[in-house]
């Protein structure tokens, strides 16, 4: 019974963790350019003493959806998507060049253009720091152009260009903050064919349908592991009953 007791336990120990990762999809329904994070159950054989046909599940991560969300018009001169394959380059709370695909930019109180969760973005040689202005717009280039406080609307001039990169999808790993960063110990190179779209932002690419259907699935199969642990329960107060002398 005690073989019975594990492999129902496993089960749903594992069925909790994608639980976890479904609900934490679902949480995220509506975050700029989230990615949906992907789990998959494997067999595999319990080890020692018994038939080979004794296995368990396991969960685990299979990475990330790369599809892309949907771009949702918004006209602030701050939101920028990515238009297809491509990342914006930004700096993360540990000093690294990380990646993201949230394009609802801001500017900080000292100037620095930065994410809606206060990561400077970075451009061609750093940071992008903006200097008093009083207009500001984002070409499909990543160029960031101001028209000088005090100056007439002609006089625009360029303060920075956001770096666009495109690694494989295969070369980037997501962090426990929830942005993207390269496998390699280098930074990834920009790349020049990556292009934004100025006003508009990127939904998260979450199927919400999907994930309340899978949820709904990963309780009932949670349920069944745990009707298992409790047959073996009974099945074990039965066999001792048996065993008691009369």
């Amino acid at each position: 019974m005690d073989r019975l007791v594990y492999v129902a336990m496993t089960g749903a120990k594992e069925i909790l963790q994608a639980q976890a990762a479904n609900n934490s999809n679902l949480a995220n329904a509506s975050t700029v350019g989230f990615r949906a994070d992907l789990s998959a159950f494997q067999t595999q054989q319990v080890t020692g003493a018994g038939l080979p046909s004794r296995a368990y599940a396991t969960d685990a991560s299979v990475g990330w959806d790369a599809s892309s969300g949907t771009l949702q018009t918004t006209g602030r001169a701050l939101d920028v998507s990515v238009r297809g394959p491509g990342w914006i380059a930004v700096q993360s709370n540990d000093g690294s060049e990380a990646y993201t695909r949230a394009g609802d930019l801001r500017l900080d109180a000292n100037g620095m253009l930065t994410t809606a969760l206060g990561n400077p973005v970075l451009g061609d040689s750093g940071a992008i720091s903006v200097p008093p202005q009083s207009a500001i717009a984002i070409g499909a280039d990543g160029s960031v152009s101001i028209v000088p406080q005090g100056q007439p609307a002609a006089s625009i001039s360029t303060v920075g260009r956001i770096k666009l990169v495109n690694p494989p999808a295969a070369q980037l790993t997501r962090g426990a903050d929830g942005l993207f960063r390269s496998t390699g110990q280098a930074p990834v190179v920009a790349d020049a064919n990556v292009r934004l779209a100025p006003g508009t932002l990127e939904s998260s690419n979450v199927n919400l349908a999907e994930s309340m259907a899978n949820m709904i699935e990963l309780a009932r199969n949670y349920e069944v592991q745990i009707k298992a642990m409790k047959a073996a329960e009974d099945n074990a107060a039965s066999s001792s009953k048996l065993l008691q002398p009369s």
